[in-house]
């Protein structure tokens, strides 16, 4: 076995919105996490799978010599990458072969074992590793006695029950959206109102500003399941009648931190200990979390942990390398 005492494990993640390297130590201590958002034109609500590609491998190159500097002093220990969106039978995004594609050129040219992860498996490895401030031994625990997770962002709106498995952890989906996601639905409202994809950060500055009163909302869940895909045409009438980015953006949170209040409470319901992290973009969103923390034994990332990143894949290649020594 090759001295790892000063060794660094690397993950690549390169979803539909973000182009990620970043590095942790052996004590599971994120040391680089470098990242450049996709460039969506004006008007436009996401991207084509072929542009997202060609801008991956255009942004790899503009962020591998900072990353390679933050990581200089480390010897590279393993490398591994998101192949795809999660862990299911037919789970494919072409986006990811972009990340996927490096990270074994990484691992041949370094000579280093080379892994593969989902990417909603790295989300949930980034949110318990920053809800847990980095230690190590909080985190294990949390695997090992198992715990729910919502995963809620432009791709996703998922509820997840996540169990240990052989030394890692499994994901299985027990509830979510039936239609629209959560991330879809802000960011469709936001280039509405003439704001620029991905719209949900500066919605949120303007819902920090809004002064007028925000109208009750009327949501739909049923059990462990939602649906959203009424909320864009409710804020978009919203708008025309308000004209008020500030409050239609306030709106918008409110009714998005309805509805996963109301399905955190229905998971209590079944299972009243069950700890809960909450992991993607939209959950870094300050509405939501002051709604959701009110339920206790909950677990929210720091915004740079929750949005699209490769910290988590990063720590999954640790975790899976030392399992294997």
């Amino acid at each position: 076995m090759q001295d790892i005492k000063n060794g660094c494990f690397v993950g690549f993640d390169t979803s539909n919105y973000t182009t990620s390297v970043a590095a942790c130590d052996m004590d599971g201590k994120v040391i680089a996490n470098v990242k450049l958002p996709l460039t969506v034109k004006e008007g436009e609500r996401g991207l084509r799978q072929s542009d997202a590609v060609f801008l991956h491998v255009k942004n790899l190159g503009s962020i591998f010599e900072a990353f390679n500097e933050k990581i200089r002093s480390y010897r590279r220990i393993a490398v591994a990458a998101s192949s795809r969106p999660r862990n299911a039978e037919g789970s494919y995004m072409p986006c990811f072969l972009v990340g996927n594609d490096m990270s074994k050129s990484f691992s041949s040219a370094a000579d280093i074992p080379e892994y593969s992860f989902s990417h909603q498996d790295g989300h949930i490895m980034a949110a318990l590793y920053s809800s847990m401030n980095g230690d190590a031994a909080k985190i294990e625990k949390l695997i090992k006695d198992g715990f729910a997770a919502f995963h809620v962002s432009g791709g996703t709106t998922e509820l997840l029950k996540v169990t240990p498995e052989n030394g890692n952890f499994t994901v299985s989906k027990i509830g979510g959206t039936t239609d629209l996601n959560a991330g879809q639905a802000i960011d469709r409202s936001g280039v509405a109102m003439g704001l620029k994809f991905p719209c949900g950060p500066e919605m949120e500055r303007l819902s920090q500003k809004n002064t007028l009163p925000v109208p009750p909302r009327r949501i739909s869940v049923k059990g462990l399941d939602c649906c959203l895909s009424g909320l864009e045409n409710l804020a978009v009438g919203f708008y025309k009648k308000t004209q008020s980015r500030e409050c239609v953006s306030a709106y918008v949170f409110e009714y998005v931190a309805d509805v996963i209040s109301k399905m955190t409470c229905n998971l209590r319901a079944e299972q009243p200990d069950i700890p809960i992290v909450y992991a993607g973009g939209v959950m870094s969103n300050k509405t939501i979390q002051s709604r959701l923390a009110k339920h206790g034994n909950v677990y929210f990332a720091a915004p740079e942990f929750s949005s699209d990143n490769a910290a988590g894949i990063a720590l999954l290649c640790r975790r899976e390398y030392l399992k294997q020594i």
